[in-house]
């Protein structure tokens, strides 16, 4: 992720203006981002567009030279990926942590009608990215479990993770790891929306998915 300042440019302020009609919604794992954005792009008539949903896409679309890290991560077996490597390596090198694909996300924004408005959502929306896409702050709210909220979230599961980690040799480990790796990923977007001065809401166990909706839509001013 990056972590410098940014220079404005002539492009960030045309970027702007085309994606004026565009709500983000950020934020880390668990917290209820895709739960929240489709209930208001259903409510308010409002397109929805989720990044998990175009991640096959996107490889597709990206070159070794454009997404050095995820041509990496694809040439691995399921153990290196989510058993033999430490969580904080995961979380270093993992591609859409670092920003790769993001200028493919934007494209297929810049693709769509600006009637109805748009709303995406998904953890691939890194601050430093979208920050200079927005020609207001209210365009954009990340959304932050705390770790009690995360882990009744992840203990209230039927299985032990996502389904993919039961094709590795450890399922357990790799679910711990994935777990791990996410929670730095949280802590690295919370410290980044503070530092941009960006919204946030914490997601925590007192809340409901109405009450979430409802800050959110008041934010985006629905």
């Amino acid at each position: 992720m990056e972590t410098g300042g940014h220079v404005t440019t002539d492009e960030d302020s045309e970027l702007r203006e085309r994606l004026r009609h565009v709500r983000w919604i950020g934020g880390g794992s668990g917290a209820g981002k895709s739960t929240t954005a489709a209930r208001l792009a259903d409510e308010h008539g409002l397109r929805l567009y989720a990044t998990d949903d175009v991640m096959s896409d996107h490889a597709r679309r990206s070159s070794a030279e454009r997404a050095p890290l995820l041509h990496r991560f694809m040439a691995m077996s399921m153990d290196q990926r989510w058993v033999d490597r430490s969580p904080e390596t995961m979380f270093e090198t993992f591609h859409w942590f670092r920003g790769e694909g993001f200028d493919l996300i934007v494209e297929d924004l810049l693709r769509l009608p600006a009637s109805p408005g748009v709303i995406v959502e998904g953890f691939r929306l890194l601050p430093p990215l979208v920050r200079p896409l927005l020609a207001s702050l209210d365009q954009a709210v990340w959304l932050l479990p705390t770790p009690e909220f995360r882990h009744a979230a992840i203990h209230g599961r039927t299985d032990a993770g996502p389904g993919f980690v039961h094709r590795t040799s450890d399922s357990e480990r790799a679910g711990r790891n994935i777990a791990e790796r996410d929670r730095l990923f949280t802590g690295r977007v919370r410290e980044e929306t503070r530092r941009l001065g960006l919204h946030v809401i914490e997601v925590d166990t007192t809340m409901t998915e109405d009450d979430t909706a409802r800050r959110v839509s008041a934010l985006f001013g629905l």
